[in-house]
């Protein structure tokens, strides 16, 4: 059941650019359950408009907050969530884990080394409509799925058009999404075949533990009107098909983060979690560059 804490979780923010001005920032400063404590980014001027205290030095953002939020680009996060989990910070972070299996290993070694929360940031589990159809998939005995996620943020001047999406395509940026829901509806992902193009459209072949198949189509070079991410269960006592939401994910995330902090337990998309969604992809990667 949701509530309110006594005392809000004070998050410092990594990162000032899009993602963090449309999501981290206003989620974590938006309370009741956290408040922006502080931001740190490599462009001071970009972090002073999220209306947070900003720090020259990251180790100056850690002596301000009890957790961290990261927004920046893979790589950059599996060296800084290191230092800030060493530190001794819960860490609040996005997907995919890292630029590499090797970055991911590292850093949610780190997290267990030090024994900090963590949790990461896969918006389409905290919807809702999501719950509900993950519900269903538990009830249909299900055997085999699939999903899509189109998008054109490649293409011109898409905010989300960013040098490391650029550069290493749909698979890294939507991929996690796609096999962490098919992982939860069908079971966990024991083998996955890849083909197509990264920078046009990818489709996957994903064996879960159990026997389930499931396959995905992603792709971030697309034009004109596109509708929204789809998935679909089947099963032998019917089949599931998740809605278009209708809430906001951050508001889940953010309580669900505090909680996390000040009741321990651990979280289920945690960052051991992230580097098991770090190995399917980094597969199906080594099979598209083959």
């Amino acid at each position: 059941m949701r509530g309110v804490f006594m005392e809000p979780v004070a998050v410092g923010l990594v990162g000032a650019g899009p993602w963090a001005r449309m999501a981290h920032a206003p989620m974590l400063a938006k309370g009741p359950h956290t408040r922006l404590a502080g931001v740190w980014a490599r462009r001071p001027e970009a972090a002073a408009e999220l209306g947070a205290p900003v720090y020259e030095r990251i180790e100056e953002l850690f002596d301000h907050c009890e957790a961290v939020a990261f927004c920046v680009p893979p790589g950059v996060q599996a060296e800084l969530a290191v230092r800030a989990a060493r530190a001794g910070k819960a860490l609040l972070l996005e997907k995919p884990l890292a630029d590499s299996l090797d970055g991911a290993r590292r850093l949610a070694d780190a997290v267990a080394e030090a024994g900090v929360a963590s949790q990461m940031v896969l918006t389409l589990r905290y919807a809702v409509q999501t719950r509900t159809f993950l519900a269903r998939c538990g009830e249909i005995q299900p055997f085999g799925g699939h999903a899509a996620n189109i998008s054109g943020a490649l293409l011109g001047d898409h905010p989300f058009a960013t040098p490391w999406r650029l550069e290493r395509g749909a698979l890294l940026d939507v991929g996690p999404h796609v096999v962490d829901l098919l992982d939860a509806a069908l079971g966990p992902v024991v083998g996955v075949r890849a083909h197509g193009d990264p920078f046009g459209w990818i489709g996957l072949l994903l064996e879960h533990e159990g026997g389930a198949v499931s396959e995905a189509s992603l792709s971030m070079a697309a034009v004109g009107d596109l509708p929204p991410a789809t998935f679909a269960v089947y099963g032998r006592k019917g089949n599931a098909v998740l809605l278009p939401f209708d809430d906001d994910p951050l508001d889940a995330i953010a309580e669900e983060f505090a909680r996390t902090v000040r009741e321990g337990g651990g979280h289920p998309l945690d960052a051991a979690h992230g580097l098991r969604l770090q190995q399917v992809v980094a597969d199906a990667d080594s099979q598209l560059r083959r």
